[in-house]
């Protein structure tokens, strides 16, 4: 197959199901692919990690939807004021107030609370006995749950945030329609409004929680973000903070339920679940590519020219198969001595929320397979539509 049509394929249903099989074919093309159109394809795993981690790469920002797209203003779900969408210093600015509050200690001061919403979560499941949707009763409901009490939003908010954030994330795939669209920019202002609600009663009674470190840090600096900035980044640190870890919990659950003896080696020890996390998210990135990148001035990447005004598509679950990285990529092996995926990016726009995606991970995976040992799928899974985001829509499974 050439590039266009191995890209034409990834666009497919049949290729968003399964895009393995066209990623081994493009790692056949190189690492770094010229797809014409002013576009390369960037599916090796060196040169993926060197361009996100090289800070002279641009992301989308508004100056650059200025020029392809004039009339984006009018979406709200399009707003250029997250870190997703930040370049230099600005990016730097507002990501380091967010990083003084969400820290790595804060994230492992949540393990007992992650623990007991876990056992809780088990619980629930025994008690529907049969047949249960794992998506909706645990994949979902752990990692909102644990984002919600981090962040402040009160039991009552969440309900409405899965189908929200599913409606804003369509516009991260490569093509989204109009209607959409339409979607995404009305799931944009119903979270802008909650959180501008929230916002303002932690303003007059701060609590114990990461929204109102965020504003305490942001009020002892004022005119360091703006309100709009505040509001969008809050949004992406909810949405983020779940929806990845939601899909690292169904495709691990997924995995096992294809490879029984995986299960069995992380219920008895053999393999960590620190080794099993790392594995589910090289073997099936929760997230299989990145914002495209565009270089400031003309450069050479892999060998190949790329000009000013081109755009870079880092392809993470490809780069997590590369064979010239990973020895037996299309192999689900925990115990493998190559570890290091990709899967929450690099450099500047690394995920924050990498730390609390695999402590939650940490904490089911073992304490999942040992309560329901006989854990099975009832029924075919559904895969949720779209290339970069990449889970279930519905997982269902018999406990015994």
């Amino acid at each position: 197959m050439d590039v266009q049509e191995i890209f034409t394929a990834l666009l497919e249903p049949e290729g968003m199901d399964n895009p393995y099989p066209l990623y081994t074919a493009m790692h056949e093309h190189g690492p770094v692919i010229p797809a014409g159109d002013g576009m390369v394809l960037v599916p090796g795993y060196e040169v993926a990690s060197s361009v996100l981690r090289d800070q002279s790469y641009l992301v989308p920002d508004a100056a650059y939807l200025d020029e392809t797209n004039p009339g984006w203003r009018e979406h709200p779900s399009l707003d250029t004021d997250s870190l997703l969408t930040l370049n230099g210093e600005v990016h730097a600015r507002i990501r380091s107030l967010m990083a003084k509050a969400f820290t790595r200690r804060r994230v492992a001061e949540l393990e007992p609370a992650v623990v007991r919403l876990t056992e809780e979560l088990l619980d629930g499941l025994a008690g529907h006995g049969g047949e249960v949707d794992f998506m909706q009763e645990f994949a979902f409901t752990l990692p909102v749950t644990v984002i919600c009490e981090l962040i402040g939003v009160p039991a009552g908010m969440r309900a409405e945030f899965r189908p929200l954030a599913r409606a804003l994330t369509l516009t991260l795939e490569p093509v989204v329609d109009e209607a959409g669209l339409s979607a995404a920019d009305e799931a944009a202002l119903k979270l802008a409004a909650m959180f501008s609600e929230l916002i303002a009663s932690r303003r007059a009674r701060p609590a114990d929680d990461l929204l109102s470190a965020i504003l305490a840090a942001a009020g002892a600096e004022p005119g360091r973000v703006s309100e709009n900035e505040l509001l969008q980044n809050l949004i992406l640190l909810l949405v983020a903070g779940f929806e990845t870890t939601t899909n690292l919990l169904g495709n691990g659950v997924r995995v096992v339920l294809s490879d029984p003896v995986a299960g069995a080696a992380v219920r008895s020890g053999e393999i960590t679940p620190q080794a099993f996390v790392e594995e589910v998210l090289r073997y099936d990135s929760p997230v299989q590519f990145t914002e495209d990148r565009r270089p400031t001035r003309d450069v050479v990447v892999g060998g190949f020219d790329v000009k000013v005004g081109e755009h870079l598509i880092v392809l993470l679950g490809a780069a997590n198969r590369d064979p010239r990285r990973f020895l037996d990529p299309d192999r689900f092996w925990p115990e493998r001595p190559d570890q290091g995926p990709l899967s929450f990016g690099g450099g500047a726009h690394f995920c924050m929320g990498a730390a609390l995606a695999r402590l939650e991970g940490v904490v089911a995976f073992p304490r999942l397979f040992s309560r329901f040992p006989n854990l099975a799928l009832a029924a075919p899974p559904q895969r949720r539509p779209g290339l970069v985001l990449r889970g279930y829509e519905h997982l269902p499974v018999t406990l015994s």
